[in-house]
């Protein structure tokens, strides 16, 4: 079996989930507690935090339940927190929808939204940005990589656009962490961080705060020096921090992206969606007249595990929105595919995916036309 649907979740790496095992077997105390095992807990959880702190580069680390969770204090909790000096906020049509429903929410409680609109690319209008912004601006909110087609923002050109702007730039690397470096001019404000993307476990994520103040969405015990209410899980922090640390870029990604182009190239029923510049652990593509679902399992027939753009919505039959907002050609829109690479893909995969894609090709074409 050929796993390449590392957008949608990797296999957890055995270091973090040796880490994960100790740690729960050692460190089960809640960290609250004030005996000794409860500060021992406290003690990694600490470790954990000053060690992502230190991969980061921020100076505050709050311990999620996923990336969703950290989207929604992200933006929730930045708009409550800034509704005094504003109520405007901008995004884009092609986030993920934990950035979009909670906008939807604050819409519905009297905040106003603007959506940029991307092109054929994904990519964002970075004039169109700047005339969206107005002293009312209290957050800006853009993902680092497209989790369905892989266009990598510009946060360096987003960054000099807001300029001395007071709006809070939040943005969702959940694709990009651990793959993509975010230097420190364009460091955003608040930064969403998932770490079953990377390689971690699910259930488990954070939010990066620099200079932004956030009120808290979950409201309980004040634990996370009170922005996120709940019991921490200390053994996944300290996977978490493991992940992060295991996690770089992987050059020959490019590569072999490139050489996949190449290949889907030569079929003309073929349109490749990712541009040319997007992350290159990311390709999608579309099949002209054929289902994505059908091609899926074609694939997952030949051995092959692969996507339908996003797997957060892919069982659902609607339409992407990605795909809706970059405006592709109606014939291809109900055939795109996400094919994702991880750290445990290996060429012998890529060489592999092209006999058996063919192979599901020719079945799928000689379904098509019985």
């Amino acid at each position: 079996m050929i796993y390449l649907d590392n957008s949608a979740t990797t296999e957890p790496d055995p270091q973090v989930l040796e880490t994960f095992v100790k740690a729960s077997r050692r460190y089960f105390a809640n960290p609250a507690s004030l005996h000794r095992l409860g500060n021992e807990a406290e003690d990694l959880l600490e470790s954990a935090r000053s060690q992502i702190k230190d991969l980061l580069g921020y100076e505050q680390i709050v311990f999620t339940a996923g990336g969703t969770e950290a989207n929604n204090l992200a933006i929730r909790g930045a708009a409550y927190a800034n509704r005094e000096k504003g109520r405007h906020i901008i995004s884009c049509k092609t986030e993920h929808p934990s950035v979009l429903e909670p906008l939807k929410q604050l819409a519905r409680e009297g905040f106003e939204i603007t959506l940029l609109s991307v092109d054929r690319t994904g990519a964002i209008d970075l004039e169109e940005l700047r005339q969206a912004l107005r002293e009312e601006t209290i957050l800006v909110s853009l993902m680092q990589v497209n989790n369905e087609i892989g266009t990598i923002h510009p946060l360096s050109e987003i960054r000099s656009v807001l300029g001395r702007h007071r709006a809070l730039l939040h943005v969702d690397a959940v694709q990009g962490a651990g793959k993509l470096p975010i230097g420190v001019q364009e460091r955003p404000d608040l930064l969403t961080v998932s770490a079953h993307k990377l390689h971690g476990l699910k259930n488990s994520g954070l939010l990066a705060i620099g200079k932004a103040q956030l009120e808290p969405i979950l409201r309980g015990g004040g634990q996370e020096n009170g922005l996120r209410s709940g019991t921490v899980s200390v053994p996944n922090a300290a996977a978490l921090a493991k992940a992060l640390r295991l996690a770089r870029p992987m050059p020959h990604h490019l590569e072999w992206n490139a050489e996949l182009r190449t290949f889907f190239a030569g079929y003309k029923d073929i349109h490749i969606v990712s541009p040319a510049d997007a992350a290159p652990h990311i390709l999608a593509l579309a099949i002209k007249g054929v289902r994505g679902e059908t091609l899926v399992g074609a694939l997952q027939q030949e051995g092959v595990i692969v996507s339908t753009s996003s797997a957060c919505s892919s069982k659902n039959k609607q339409a992407s929105h990605v795909i809706e907002a970059i405006g592709l050609p109606r014939e291809y829109r109900d055939g795109t595919i996400r094919i994702s690479f991880g750290a445990m893909t290996t060429y012998e995969d890529i060489s592999e995916l092209k006999k058996r894609f063919h192979k599901a090709h020719q079945l799928i074409k000689g379904v098509e036309t019985t």
